[in-house]
């Protein structure tokens, strides 16, 4: 198979991307039931950080030791990336040492920079502009909970961080639509949207944005990188968070969906995040199950085993 790339959500077809989310169905019902699968024996994936983690590495390192390969942990302190070394000539060393690579890092010109030089597939674990793999375990948690997400509605309420434009990105893969309010000076940035894209609508009003719709989504107010900003936009966001009220505007089975980590008493409350229509832990730990089947499917190709 010709190398294939995971660095932002349009990378992948529709095709692609159900063949993976019924990979993952079968990985996950294996590990649930304690049966070894070593897919990726003696494979090597090298995970690159230049921004702090918890649920990416876990996930991606126990995923990859689950099956059956080897994850070795980077970030800038141990490579010769922290002391300048081009991020092209990093592409084609590391490249040549391992079978798949993640970056979470900050531009996402880095990666594309760096996925062009490689030898191996490259996934993006998170940049500035976009966080695919978060929003593909997204899409599959709201498949195991509700079925397919096709002419659904989701709504998006906070910021227009990289979870919004990878979700933008899923509405147009699965046909979806997606209802936007983000408060005024933190609006989409239209040079990161795609001009063709009818699937969303821009709400000024919060609330407004949430009526009626199947899923209900946020994430923190202050991304890392804008730690700043922070007093700024706790001001800003007034009003925007995901309370009671808010999804009581929903649909009676809407689910309610939060990255992680969470600020309780400011994008989400209490209530909602710890409520009966939370589906987070769920949505959690889907990112080892996805990100497993993207593996299995970038370095070895399609399996038809059941």
């Amino acid at each position: 198979m010709a190398i294939k790339h995971f660095l932002q959500f349009s990378d992948f077809t529709l095709d692609e991307f159900e063949y993976v989310m019924e990979r993952a169905r079968v990985i996950k019902r294996k590990f649930k039931n304690y049966d070894t699968y070593h897919p990726l024996l003696d494979r090597t994936l090298v995970m690159i950080f230049e921004k702090n983690s918890t649920r990416t590495r876990l996930s991606f390192e126990a995923g990859m030791h689950q099956l059956g390969g080897a994850a070795i942990y980077l970030n800038t302190r141990d490579s010769q990336l922290g002391r300048g070394e081009p991020v092209e000539d990093a592409g084609q060393v590391m490249s040549r040492m391992c079978d798949i690579i993640m970056i979470r890092t900050f531009g996402q010109d880095i990666i594309e920079r760096f996925a062009a030089n490689s030898r191996v597939p490259v996934i993006n674990g998170l940049t500035n502009e976009h966080h695919p793999c978060q929003v593909f375990a997204d899409v599959f948690t709201y498949v195991e909970h509700r079925g397919s997400i096709a002419g659904k509605t989701v709504a998006w309420v906070g910021d227009a961080n990289n979870m919004l434009y990878s979700w933008l990105q899923a509405a147009q893969v699965f046909g979806f639509h997606l209802n936007v309010s983000t408060p005024k000076g933190y609006d989409l940035d239209a040079k990161l949207v795609d001009p063709a894209n009818k699937n969303y609508t821009l709400f000024d009003n919060p609330s407004d944005a949430c009526a009626g719709v199947d899923l209900v989504n946020t994430d923190v107010w202050t991304s890392m990188g804008y730690e700043e900003e922070n007093q700024a936009r706790l001001k800003a966001f007034d009003g925007w968070i995901v309370d009671e009220a808010k999804m009581a505007r929903a649909r009676p089975d809407a689910l309610f969906m939060h990255c992680l980590p969470a600020h309780r008493g400011e994008e989400v409350s209490a209530g909602v995040i710890d409520g009966p229509q939370s589906v987070v832990w769920d949505e959690a730990e889907n990112r080892l199950h996805i990100q497993k089947a993207l593996l299995e499917y970038l370095v070895v190709g399609k399996i038809e085993e059941k």
